[in-house]
């Protein structure tokens, strides 16, 4: 030990710039080795990796999968005292459910919802609210040829990829049914919206494969619900929508599959929600639609065509109505300018791709690295789009609530500046609920 120390000591003393001379009087380095056992894991290794939570004040966790026992969600900071039912989620629920109509998937689910916290005597009691969907058409049989076999442009090999493991059955989280949740969240936050602003969500199918609303043949501002849900693919203009099923139709006998648009727009929404820089009111909705399933694209406003124009064609002049209210004399900007509403309506487009899974031979993988070919089985969607519809609103609606809540929250705590703000008031025509003492 005398010889590796004094060795220890002379690599020590030159790498220092010492002579060994210098050292000999030094006493011996002692070399000490703690080992330190930790009850916890340090935080710093803490991974947080949720990605089924949406939302900062009104927020929702969606579970379940497609195959599995149920799907659902949980919502948390929903204010109490608000009028909701499981009638107001089921009507949502309805647009969403699958074999509506010969262009859907045939499985057969009622998607029958069930409030199971939350809500007493019919009102929301600030709780978290706990809603569950059980799955009653699982079909898991059909996947046999997919759990060997990567579907292409599916889910299937990223899912392997990132966690070593997937569920086979219904592509599991990354199925449609997921949105359930979504959907039935979105209920509460349109409810919320309607009674405190007075603000409309509406989505119809702009597009479907080749077949395309043309610019200016529905008015956004005078489109109405009962014009929408007028027709199996939600179109609100008749010779247009038939257009569209038989677009659907004709890969539908063949096994293929087409994408196409959800328009959305929010209309009467108020002045302010949004915030500069992250957390852009068209950032939030951009995030918000391209999280739903088989999404390919987002615009809002005059989107990708804005870059045609030059900025004198482009701009939204202002004016003042006749009430005294500022507004534009055009809506280019889509309702949002830098990154918050401006009062006029927003709208939007989203871009869903064919479905993934269909009944015609590709050539894939197998997870062993084996090159085959594959004939997918299972109910899917030949167009995903008319099915989209209630997703997207949902989405937009849990957008609007969450920066409404967060707007309200920094921005009225005070009272407002007249001169420039408009306080948000529960809308005139639609007075809260106040539950009377027994």
């Amino acid at each position: 030990m005398a010889a590796s120390t004094s060795s220890l000591a002379s690599k020590v003393g030159s790498g220092l710039g010492f002579q060994r001379s210098e050292l000999r009087g030094l006493p011996p380095p002692s070399v000490q080795i703690s080992i330190q056992r930790h009850s916890r894991p340090s935080r710093r290794l803490e991974v947080k990796a949720i990605g089924n939570v949406f939302g900062n004040f009104f927020r929702v966790a969606t579970y379940g999968e497609s195959h599995g026992g149920g799907v659902g969600c949980t919502i948390s900071g929903c204010p109490p005292r608000l009028p909701i039912s499981e009638a107001d989620m089921q009507v949502e629920l309805d647009r969403r459910r699958p074999g509506q109509s010969r262009i859907t998937t045939p499985r057969k689910e009622t998607d029958t919802c069930k409030i199971l916290s939350g809500v007493a005597d019919g009102m929301t009691t600030g709780t978290p609210i706990h809603v569950f969907v059980p799955n009653t058409d699982q079909r898991g049989h059909d996947y046999k040829e997919m759990s060997s076999a990567y579907r292409p442009s599916h889910a299937d090999a990223t899912y392997d990829f990132k966690y070593g493991l997937r569920s086979v059955q219904g592509g599991g989280r990354s199925s449609a049914r997921e949105t359930i949740g979504r959907v039935a969240a979105g209920a509460v936050a349109k409810k919320i919206l309607k009674l405190r602003t007075g603000t409309e969500i509406l989505a119809y199918v702009s597009r479907v494969h080749q077949v395309e609303l043309p610019e200016g043949l529905v008015d956004n501002e005078t489109v109405t619900y009962e014009q929408i849900e007028s027709n199996i693919v939600r179109c609100p203009d008749p010779e247009y929508a038939q257009k569209m099923i038989d677009a659907i139709d004709a890969v539908r006998v063949r096994g293929d599959s087409v994408g196409g648009i959800v328009t959305c727009i929010a209309r009467n929404v108020p002045r302010g929600l949004g915030s500069p820089v992250f957390d852009k009111l068209e950032a939030d909705l951009a995030k918000a639609a391209l999280s739903l399933p088989a999404t390919k694209g987002f615009e809002f406003g005059s989107g990708f065509a804005g870059t045609l124009l030059t900025g004198s064609e482009h701009n939204d002049e202002f004016y003042t109505d006749a009430n005294g209210n500022i507004r534009t004399r055009t809506n280019r900007s889509g309702g949002i300018q830098g990154g918050i509403s401006n009062g006029e309506t927003i709208y939007m487009r989203i871009a869903f791709k064919p479905t993934s899974t269909i009944g015609k031979k590709q050539n894939t993988v197998t997870r062993d690295r084996q090159e085959t070919e594959l004939i997918a089985r299972g109910r899917h969607d030949p167009c995903v789009v008319p099915r989209a519809v209630p997703m997207v609103e949902s989405m937009v609606a849990l957008v609007l609530v969450d920066q409404l809540m967060a707007h309200l929250a920094q921005c009225e705590m005070f009272p407002v500046n007249p001169a420039f703000q408009d306080p948000i008031n529960p809308a005139a025509h639609e007075p809260l609920l106040i539950p009377k003492l027994t």
